[in-house]
């Protein structure tokens, strides 16, 4: 009969949270106490699709910051549209956004950010949701 290793890990569901993820989870509690669960998905996927954009804005944006030499330009939208990724402006980059996480306003930051990637990209004019100042 075959000895089973002892494992010294702990189930996932019992293992300690990271930073970030601890700091989520707790966000996550206070935004559920105060919203409505219908409206609860639209904040979140909000949020995820921002993260979504801004990782794979700065992505090709260390790339082109690399390439300058060769012509490249990191602020150029043309470089982001020939890559089909969305052209996230400054104010609406996740790295900033970060920045200003724990100032009460943070809410009015992340609805200014969705406007500017709206008014950046046509094509999601009046689709990204609006609702953090509230």
């Amino acid at each position: 009969m075959a000895k089973q290793k002892a494992t010294t890990e702990e189930p996932l569901e019992k293992q300690p949270l990271g930073k970030l993820e601890t700091t989520l989870w707790k966000a996550a509690d206070k935004l559920r106490k105060n919203i409505d669960a219908a409206e609860y998905k639209h904040v979140v996927l909000g949020l995820i699709f921002l993260k979504y954009i801004s990782d794979a804005f700065e992505e090709l944006y260390a790339r082109l910051k690399a390439e300058e030499e060769l012509g490249a330009d990191p602020e150029d939208r043309d470089e982001y549209n020939a890559e089909n990724v969305f052209f996230v402006p400054q104010e609406a980059r996740w790295s900033f956004l970060l920045s200003k996480a724990k100032q009460p306003d943070i809410g009015k930051f992340v609805d200014n950010a969705m406007d500017a990637i709206e008014k950046e990209n046509p094509s999601l004019k009046g689709v990204l949701p609006k609702v953090y100042a509230r």
